[in-house]
């Protein structure tokens, strides 16, 4: 396999062995590791962008700036304000609604503005069924192990609602490591 360090060089039958580990904390403490793996066959370039930012570090130290228990947890924006975008601008949608990848608890997908094509490096990650976003927002993996780290961010008090729905403790994405599942 070509090296985790550059992702966006592995086929798709390399991409579909790649994991990554999420390290989070609330508050300061470390709450646990979400362990993703991901879906190249419906949205490569989804894949390929998002493993490209973790591969670099752009996501370490980021916050979860959005939570809405029972619906996501929003991160990955540089500002920390859900208004930010990364430096290799935007991906097209890879939008699907097969069942097999609907938006169900533990699925990553890409966050975006109204523009169906303006997702760029923020992501939010299912606490909930959320299958009304297939069709519309971009699936690319899940969430194969990490429900006690999802939960404990998605339970952090909030101030404000829907889009306003900020954590009022740090909820912090403290690191982001690829690995090889073979």
């Amino acid at each position: 396999m070509t090296s985790l360090t550059q992702p966006q060089d592995l086929t798709d039958q390399e991409l579909e062995n790649v994991l990554l580990d999420m390290e989070v904390s609330v508050g300061g403490e470390n709450v646990g590791t979400i362990t993703l793996e991901f879906w190249p066959s419906i949205a490569p370039q989804t894949v390929r962008n998002f493993l490209r930012y973790a591969a670099e570090g752009f996501y370490n130290g980021k916050t979860f700036h959005r939570v809405i228990p029972g619906f996501m947890i929003q991160g990955g924006c540089p500002q920390g304000t859900g208004t930010g975008s990364g430096p290799y601008g935007n991906i097209p949608g890879e939008f699907t609604n097969n069942p097999e990848h609907s938006h169900k608890r533990g699925v990553i997908s890409m966050a975006r503005s109204q523009d169906p094509n303006s997702a760029s490096c923020q992501f939010f990650i299912c606490h909930g069924a959320a299958e009304f976003l297939d069709g519309q927002y971009a699936a690319f993996g899940k969430m194969i192990e990490g429900d006690s780290a999802l939960d404990k961010v998605a339970s952090v008090a909030t101030g404000g609602g829907g889009e306003g729905s900020r954590p009022l403790s740090d909820c912090l994405i403290q690191s982001m490591t690829l690995r090889s599942r073979i």
